[in-house]
């Protein structure tokens, strides 16, 4: 399994994402799902994907493809990152669909893909697309300044809570790394190592790269501190007791 997350918000772009790839309980190894590609000096654009594995790395290797042999639709091209989602969509199901055919019959054969496209084209402001398996795409929002593809529901609760349009870039980069420890301690087909990567908008530069290894100081500290201040915070609750117990209705037929 996999879980990425990016967070849109005033100062930039938070992305995150795990190294693991399951393919059953013996059968578990690491590859990269963030995907920083070769752009022009007026854009930056890093992909992070989820699912198929061979179908990702089909797609990103088209991209990239595309942009060396000067194809007249590739990311250096495209005047938006809407058309870049767009044609990233059309990559993606063509190679699924080529990869359906060519496995036709074989049962538990999935080649759906997911991605969040994201970065910056001049002179447009920094944004991030979520990119399904069908080809179309979603945006971030002012209520909902995050995407997330992959094993979503164990992380979600925590970016609920904390990330805002105007929350600070290394903020939100802690926000992140617990949604994501916190999906690693109850899905154990995502793991370590974590790529953490922070972009400044307009800076047009991905300089501040963090990669965190399973025993990492940083990664551990966080962790413990989280674990302490939520049971702090849970033995500080009020106790049901204190509420005016009822007497519990039976059922009647």
């Amino acid at each position: 399994m996999t879980y990425c997350i990016v967070v849109s918000v005033k100062e930039g772009l938070v992305l995150t994402s795990d190294s693991r790839t399951n393919a059953g309980i013996d059968n578990v190894s690491i590859h990269r799902k963030m995907h920083a590609l070769p752009t022009h000096t007026n854009r930056t654009i890093v992909l992070l994907s989820a699912g198929n594995l061979a179908t990702t790395q089909a797609v990103v290797d088209q991209l990239a493809r595309d942009m060396k042999e000067n194809a007249a639709v590739n990311l250096n091209t495209v005047a938006s990152l809407a058309e870049a989602a767009e044609y990233l969509g059309q990559i993606s199901v063509c190679k699924q669909n080529r990869h359906t055919n060519a496995n036709a019959g074989q049962n538990g054969f999935f080649p759906a893909a997911t991605f969040i496209l994201a970065g910056q084209i001049a002179p447009a402001a920094h944004g991030a697309y979520l990119i399904y398996p069908e080809g179309n795409f979603i945006t971030t929002s002012s209520h909902t300044p995050y995407l997330q593809i992959g094993e979503i529901k164990y992380g979600k609760p925590v970016l609920d809570r904390f990330l805002k349009v105007d929350t600070s870039l290394h903020e939100a980069g802690r926000c992140c790394l617990i949604s994501m420890d916190s999906t690693m301690r109850s899905n154990v087909s995502v793991g370590a190592p974590v790529d953490l990567l922070i972009y400044r908008k307009d800076s047009y530069h991905l300089q501040e790269y963090y990669c965190f290894q399973e025993d990492d100081d940083y990664l551990l500290q966080l962790r413990r501190l989280w674990h302490e201040k939520l049971k702090e915070s849970f033995a500080a609750l009020p106790h049901i007791g204190n509420n005016e117990m009822h007497t519990l209705p039976y059922y009647q037929d």
